[in-house]
């Protein structure tokens, strides 16, 4: 939908960390379990919206250094039906409070964390050994309902392309992109990272090789494992029908992707900006080669 989207982010403690990295497909998925029925059960009351609202959740599982640091990336959508189907918005400003989107999220994923608990499902390997034992565990609960859970909102996007162009540049990549990594010896790795103690400036970081890939082959994800997921309105069983009516409501037009019915040649030079039918050389048109008499394909390369 061609409508404001806000951009939520819900975190964990990281007291947690050693039990969801010995748990990762169970735990990943409670946090997509605890993030979406808090949406949805704070956007239906009355006190805040009172409608069924859509969005999309993608699970990030690192920080700036590549450290271990699991919480789910949120967009929603800024407005949603109520009971009456009719569209219903706040004008602007992020409809749900804050404290406690924070307080119910907290509840939701301890509370199935509980559940796996209680029927055998975790594992322990490593540091989370050790809550095995059913006392360090429960002590372990305790001390993560007494924390505050950090859930914030950040930029807002303005409309459907803004989205599109985050899910294309920014969820597809695992930990780390390669304009960070400026420099490499045969046992060290040096790449840019942000120090948040700084005011968020971006610093160099020298890490041995292995280092470097240990943390990086952290956060491959399970197989087979979705990390982006569409809910209520956004979802793939909605997408037909309530986003028409969304749209007629809203009086916005279908998006339509800049690259429907174009050639590879054609989405190059959308995507990139880059001609690749022109010769870097001579600046000339290049073409395709004509067929070899004695083969029945093209050949790889083209001349100008």
């Amino acid at each position: 939908l061609d409508a404001p989207y806000y951009h939520v982010v819900f975190t964990v403690p990281e007291e947690l960390n050693p039990i969801i990295y010995s748990n990762q497909k169970l735990l990943y998925d409670a946090l997509y379990h605890a993030a979406s029925s808090t949406l949805d059960e704070l956007a239906k009351d009355s006190k805040y919206l009172g409608a069924d609202i859509g969005y999309i959740c993608i699970l990030h599982t690192w920080g700036s250094a590549m450290n271990y640091h699991p919480h789910i990336h949120t967009i929603v959508l800024g407005g949603g039906l109520d009971d009456e189907n009719k569209w219903k918005e706040t004008g602007g400003k992020f409809f749900l409070p804050y404290g406690v989107i924070s307080k119910v999220f907290r509840g939701k994923y301890l509370d199935e964390l509980k559940s796996l608990w209680n029927d055998s499902k975790l594992k322990f390997h490593g540091t989370a050994e050790k809550y095995q034992n059913s006392y360090r565990f429960k002590e372990l609960l305790d001390k993560c309902y007494e924390k505050n859970w950090v859930t914030y909102c950040r930029e807002t996007f303005n409309g459907a392309q803004s989205v599109i162009n985050y899910l294309g540049k920014y969820t597809h990549r695992i930990a780390i992109s390669n304009h960070r990594i400026k420099s490499m010896t045969d046992t060290t790795v040096t790449y840019v990272v942000k120090d948040y103690k700084n005011e968020g400036c971006w610093k160099e970081k020298t890490i041995s090789g292995e280092e470097f890939i240990r943390r990086f082959m952290m956060h491959v994800p399970p197989k087979r494992f979705v990390r982006i997921r569409h809910y209520g309105l956004l979802s793939c069983r909605n997408k037909r029908k309530k986003i028409t009516h969304c749209r007629n409501l809203l009086g916005c037009k279908k998006y339509i992707s800049t690259l429907k019915n174009l050639n590879a040649v054609e989405m190059i030079r959308v995507l990139y900006h880059i001609n690749v039918c022109k010769c870097s050389s001579c600046g000339g048109n290049m073409v395709s080669p004509r067929k070899d008499k004695y083969s029945s394909s093209f050949r790889a390369h083209m001349r100008c």
